[in-house]
């Protein structure tokens, strides 16, 4: 699975999260269809994950949090599931993306 930074495309989205909300960070990738956004702020980090096309699968939120939380345990983080979408949340300190 590979993972794409596509933030540069996303000027608009990026621009808005960082003036309306309190993150210090935002970051937008895919993973093939699916599109990540990686919002970081002080007291947490966000993870938004969303295809129009079908269900996010297993192995992208596994692979995403990974990835993107520097870590592999499941039960640090808050998932939120719709149809096409996931939300994720950790709150607490870890390796943050930024400090990679």
């Amino acid at each position: 699975m590979k993972m794409i930074d596509v933030t540069n495309s996303h000027y608009e989205l990026v621009t808005q999260q960082l003036a309306n909300t309190d993150a210090s960070v935002i970051k937008v990738f895919t993973i093939g269809p699916t599109s990540v956004i990686y919002s970081e702020a002080p007291s947490h980090t966000n993870i938004v994950m969303v295809n129009k096309k079908r269900p996010i699968r297993q192995k992208e939120i596994d692979f995403t949090i990974k990835r993107l939380l520097l870590q592999d345990n499941r039960d640090q983080v808050d998932i939120l599931e719709g149809h096409n979408f996931i939300e994720i949340e950790y709150y607490g300190e870890m390796n943050k993306l930024s400090h990679a």
